[in-house]
Order: C-alpha cells, then structure tokens, then sequence
C-alpha cells in the first residue's frame, strides 16, 4: 500500500510541469503559447491563428513573453520591406535582439507580419479568407499598418499581458521607418481620414511608445527615393524642401524594392485604391520628367500627409504640438537607399522644436548596399540598443549620453573600422575643413559621364563598397583634385559641401556628385555621393554630398567628380542640358584641426529663409 501511494505522489509531482506548461496564456484571444526551458514563452501564430486588426486586416503575429506573471514593458519588432515575422530566436537584423533575448530581459514582444507581407495576405495561400480581399500593402500607411502595430499592442495591453505606457519600437529599414513614425505619434493613433486622436487599447486603456531605437530608417519617403538634395546638415530643415523642386529616383534600387513587394506581397490592383496602388506610383515616378503634373501632385500629397514622420512632427501634414519619445537613431554611412540624412535631417528638427527630448545618434558603414555590415560594429550598435530600451522601458542603467558616434569606412571589408568617434553633437565631429577652389569654368552634360564607372558604383549591380575603378577624366563631367595627404593623412567625418556659380542651358537639369578617393596607382574608391536639382534658372550652386566617416592615408588625394548622371543608380534626367561650373569651392569637414592645409571649420553660408541649426543631439 506505500510503495502504491509512494508511485501515486511521484506520479503526481512528475506532471506538475506538464500542468504548469499547458496553463500557459494564450496570446492576443487566439494563439497557444508555449513554456520554454528558461521559463520565457512564446507564442507561434500561424495562418489558422492569425488576428483581426482594427478593420478586420488578418495578421500573423508572434508573441513572446517573460517568464515573470503580470504585464510586462512591450517591444514591437518590426521587418524590413518584402520581410515577415522572425522565430523565436531569429533576428531582424544583426543590429537588433531576437525576441528569444527581449524576453529573456522582462520583455513582452510583438513580431507581426505587416499587411500584404507573409501570412498577413501577402503569401497568396494565405488569401483565403474574405478579409484578405483588400489586405494589400500600404507602404507604411500611417492610418494602416502603424495603426495595426498599435492595435495589437493594445490587445495585449487588455489582455493584462503588457504594460499600456511602457512600448518600444525597433526595427530596420522598413522597421526603422515604423518605429520613427511610432516614437512621432507618441500617444496618437491617425484615423482613416488624416486626423490624429489619441491611442487607447480597445477597452479604453491609454497606451504610449517609451522610446524607440530605428536603425536605417526613412524619415521622409520623399527624399529617401526621389531626392533633390536641398537640405543642408547645417540648417533647420523647412516645408517642402523636400520635394520643391521634384526630385530624382533612386531607380536601381526602387526597382528592385518594388519587384521584391511584388513577388513576396501582395499589391493593390492598379487604379482600385488610389491612395496604396504602388502599381500605378511606380510608373508615375519612372517617367520622370514633366514632374509637374497631377499625378505626381497626388503622389507627393499622399506620401507628405501618410508615409513621413518628419511631416507628422513638424505640423505639416496635421497640426502637431507634442514631442516624440526618445530615441536612438542610427544611418549607415555608405547606405544609398536611405542615408544619414534620413536620421540627421530628422534629430535636428527634434531638437529645433523639442529641445528636452532624449535622442542619441549612431553613423557607420552598414545598413543597405553598399554597406558592410561588419560583426563587430553591428554588435556595438545592437549593444546600444538594449542598454537605450533597458533604460527607457525597464529603468535599467543611468541615462545614455545624448551624443554622436561614427565608424570609418575601411577597406578590404577585413580591415577593421576606425574610430569610434565620439562628441557631443554632429558639428563637434568636425572642427577642421580642408578648402579646394577653382575659379575655371568646366561643363557638365547630360550625356557626360562614363557608364562603366556608374555601373560599378552602383549600390545594386556594382562592387560594393571597396569597388574601385581607374582615375580617368570622363567627357561632359567636371573634376576637382585635391592635394596628396602628407604624414598620417586625416579623416573626413561629416558631408563635404559644394558651392559654385552655375550657368543653365536646356531642360530638366540635374547633376550628381560623387567624391573619390584616388591612390598612389590610380585607382580610385567611392567615399560620399549625392544628388542634386537645380531650379529652373539658378545661377548659383550650394551643395552637400551625403555624409561620411572616410581617413585619406598619405599619399591618397579626394577627387570630386560632378556629372548629369549616374545611371542605373539615378533614373536619367528625360531632359537635354549643359550646365557650366565655375568659382568653385568644395568643403571638406575633417576631424582634424591642423595639418595637410587643413583650418578651423567655419560656418558655411545660409540659403534664404534658412535656419542654422541647432547642436544635434544636446549633450545631457
């Protein structure tokens, strides 16, 4: 009889984490949770458990839970374009925490796949419900898919498993630009017709973003993919800077973006939804050149108003009077698709109209080509990640320091960065300037240009970053050189700027820059490019390439090349023009103080109706 009763009570005991595993919650009304050996939980949406958003939307989400009881603080993990969902111990990025670690550190975290993507209706075997008739990409839509990370954040909220005003957002390039949106609204949801109200969970419980960590993020859609390379890294960006003129496509890239929506999503039949028919913008900004048509006004309303976080922050696409949460934004320095402007533009509007917010800036080379990713400065960049998330949301660590932080671009991709660079704001990087001037005339054209060199530098088709080609003169281009650096050479850190006085002939104008570094062989490396718009009539040229962190080694020489195209990186102007450069002065912003002709930085001038800007970020 007690050896009977000794084998019941064993029995007993031996079940007990079998019960405690089947009494897991289940997650947002629908998906099963499972205990994991550590204690966290996660929860495995599928296409049979996915959950209705705020308009009936099916989405495919992943939660993962601590292992402590309660509502936790809650990340939202969000994907890159063309992306899905990610496992349990899968990353986003290599610059991102798996929701495996999240949790592991008292995290709730909701990883969705975002509508017209995966199993939320992009995969077509997952168009099988009614719902999935309309589920299609809305690139990002403020009123859609935002609003779909909100809504879910909220039903965990209600379901007692999340704390309502302790959200953070994360997420890389596609991510990065929902998390900058979500760190705008703060505690604001944009409603179907363009107006913010504030976000509560469905049973009325306000809810709020804690802070926010985007890494290769958009600000803007419209500068990001059509720039016209107006604002200065100086000034404080204004309305309609952006797109006033129209930019140019970044062709190489968005045509490859819109193939990978295309084949893993699922868009919009053209000409049924005006407002997401990605179909129809596609061939509306590859015909380039009238721009001043109504198709392309209703583009650029619809991308000003639904698809920019700078336009939400500065009142121009709803009144706005509230700060954003704080946040950790980082750009690669070598990412042509969305580069440190897309970051930099934003922190100084921040700090323009918010002083007291906390923002703190990361720059090196990695994000989208051409940049290359190297483990070790991934690995700093996602350490900074954590410890900002673990201060803001757990009250973990002092406050990070509100600073700015570069890594060089080296080369071969085994070459260690330089750096770290670290100062207080961006303009404390560079307190040197190496000057060049030339008062000749030379002539860009619109038939200029070598395509060989722009295929190789082109950020999808070319090299990558380390690609070199032969220094060589090329027709219908102008060329500046500078001077070989002497001793240890110095580093650039920051956007080189151009000023000259232009002469336009023809239609359509545009130019493209691109600043190489030529070594002693004659081979030369891209280190910074940019696109610029001239308006009709200009007779003058104020200029800023995209910023970089590159050190010319002694003996090396900067060469700016100035053309009237980069194809297939640019889309061509659909314009005929000759454009005379001359009284040229290019800027280079160094590290350095002194040597190598190098002087103390001076303020570049201001274009009419600008502001400087203020320090970016203020130190704490």
């Amino acid at each position: 009889m007690r050896s009977h009763a000794r084998l019941l009570i064993l029995l007993a005991l031996l079940a007990l984490p079998a019960a405690a595993q089947a009494d897991q919650p289940t997650a947002l009304g629908k998906i099963p949770c499972a205990a994991q050996p550590d204690g966290t939980r996660f929860c495995e949406g599928s296409i049979a458990n996915r959950v209705p958003s705020w308009d009936g939307q099916p989405l495919d989400v992943n939660v993962a839970l601590p292992k402590t009881d309660g509502p936790a603080p809650l990340v939202l993990v969000l994907h890159g374009y063309g992306g899905s969902k990610k496992a349990y111990d899968e990353r986003e990025a290599p610059y991102l925490p798996t929701a495996h670690e999240l949790a592991q550190r008292g995290y709730a975290v909701i990883n969705a796949s975002d509508r017209g993507f995966g199993n939320s209706c992009g995969a077509l075997a997952s168009r099988t419900l009614p719902e999935c008739a309309r589920g299609w990409i809305h690139l990002l839509d403020t009123r859609f898919e935002i609003r779909d990370f909100q809504y879910l954040a909220g039903l965990l909220v209600d379901q007692g498993l999340a704390q309502p005003t302790k959200i953070g957002a994360i997420g890389e390039s596609y991510g990065g630009g929902s998390s900058i949106m979500l760190a705008t609204l703060k505690d604001r949801i944009m409603l179907p017709d363009g107006t913010l109200a504030p976000w509560t969970s469905p049973n009325g419980t306000p809810m709020a973003v804690a802070a926010a960590t985007p890494t290769i993020p958009w600000s803007d859609l419209i500068s990001s993919l059509t720039p016209n390379g107006r604002w200065l890294d100086y000034t404080v960006p204004t309305a309609g800077e952006n797109f006033t003129p129209r930019g140019e496509l970044k062709q190489s890239f968005v045509q490859g973006l819109y193939l990978v929506g295309n084949t893993s999503g699922y868009y919009s039949p053209p000409g049924v939804d005006p407002q997401s028919d990605l179909t129809t913008w596609n061939a509306v900004t590859n015909a380039g050149e009238p721009t001043n048509t109504p198709a392309y006004d209703d583009l650029i309303n619809i991308f000003l108003h639904y698809h920019g976080a700078q336009y939400v922050l500065d009142g121009e696409a709803v009144p706005n009077t509230e700060a954003p949460a704080p946040m950790l934004l980082s750009s690669g320095m070598t990412d042509d698709l969305f580069p440190p402007a897309e970051t930099l533009r934003f922190a100084t509007l921040v700090k323009t109209l918010y002083p007291k917010v906390p923002l703190k800036l990361m720059y090196f080379d990695y994000g989208h080509m051409r940049g290359q990713n190297k483990p070790a400065d991934t690995s700093r960049l996602r350490t900074r990640v954590n410890a900002w998330l673990d201060h803001y949301m757990l009250g973990a660590g002092k406050a990070p320091r509100q600073d700015v932080t570069v890594l060089t671009q080296t080369c071969p991709v085994t070459a260690k960065s330089g750096g770290p660079f670290t100062a207080r704001n961006w303009a404390a990087l560079h307190p040197g300037q190496l000057v060049l001037r030339s008062k000749a005339a030379q002539t860009v054209k619109s038939s200029g240009g070598d395509p060989s060199v722009s295929k190789t530098f082109d950020p999808v088709l070319g090299g990558g970053a380390c690609a070199t080609t032969k220094t060589a003169k090329e027709s219908g281009t102008a060329s500046y050189l500078f001077r070989k650096a002497r001793g240890r050479g110095y580093t650039m850190i920051g956007s080189p700027t151009i000023q000259a006085k232009i002469a336009i002939s023809g239609q359509f104008p545009l130019l493209t820059g691109r600043l190489l570094d030529v070594a002693p062989d004659g081979s030369q490396t891209l280190v910074a490019r940019n696109v610029f718009r001239p308006a009709d009539g200009a007779t003058s040229l104020l200029w800023q390439l995209n910023a970089n962190a590159w050190h010319f080694a002694k003996g090396h020489r900067p060469r700016l090349e100035i053309l009237g195209r980069d194809v297939p990186y640019m889309r061509q102007s659909n314009g005929q023009f000759s454009i005379a450069i001359s009284n040229a002065r290019i800027t280079l912003p160094t590290h350095e103080r002194r040597g190598n002709h190098i002087t103390r930085a001076r303020k570049l001038p201001l274009p009419k109706g600008f502001r400087r800007a203020p320090a970016v970020p203020a130190r704490n």
